[in-house]
């Protein structure tokens, strides 16, 4: 089962310009995505989130366990010093060369170029994690999903419009919209305001 999230704005922004993004979606939200990760084997980001964001990957709004977190990071642009590559006793894992000063415990998946979603999947698989959760960034998510390798996509507006910036899903251009994919999906309000799009993206259809 691999699900990807996007917390975004009405107008399907990421982000200001300036890759602001703290915080387009208000604390029930932010809940409901730590909670996401409680139910995961593995989170896993790509290098621009890591140098943007420098995210954390735990849970700590919700009760559950800290999934393994994964980064793609094939040139090691993000470098060691992250947040989420801490030895604070999850599994780390890197899909990219090692560094002299990567922490204690970081495991990593040398894997050739170029780096499919279907890699991805399989190597993490068969170290046991089966429940990802792909977390960004836009690049990354719209990545898994223009390859087929999303199961279920949540999607979570926040009621704020920020006017420009980036987009949270760009894939291959389409001619006609009966080629678009059409998920099945169930919509939840929540009480901050915010909308989530809870997307099966096996069920849909183009």
């Amino acid at each position: 089962m691999v699900v990807a999230q996007l917390g975004q704005s009405l107008d399907g922004r990421i982000a200001t310009p300036t890759g602001h993004s703290h915080y387009i979606n208000g604390p029930e939200a932010i809940a409901l995505l730590h909670a996401l990760r409680a139910n995961v084997d593995a989170v896993v980001i790509g290098s621009g989130t890591a140098r943007a964001d420098d995210p954390q990957l735990t849970v700590r709004h919700v009760e559950g366990p800290n999934p393994a977190r994964v980064l793609i990071d094939q040139r090691r642009s993000a470098g060691a010093a992250l947040r989420l590559l801490a030895d604070d006793g999850s599994r780390r894992i890197v899909f990219g060369p090692a560094l002299a000063d990567d922490p204690a415990g970081v495991e990593t998946i040398d894997a050739p170029a170029p780096l499919s979603p279907a890699t991805i999947v399989g190597a993490l698989a068969e170290r046991g994690m089966r429940r990802l959760l792909i977390e960004g960034g836009a690049a990354t998510v719209s990545g898994f999903i223009a390859a087929g390798a999303i199961d279920r996509l949540m999607v979570l507006v926040g009621p704020i419009i920020i006017g420009s910036g980036p987009t949270g899903i760009a894939l291959p251009p389409i001619a006609r919209l009966d080629e678009a994919i059409r998920p099945a999906m169930e919509v939840t309000l929540l009480s901050g305001g915010d909308v989530v799009f809870d997307c099966d993206l096996r069920r849909g259809h183009r």
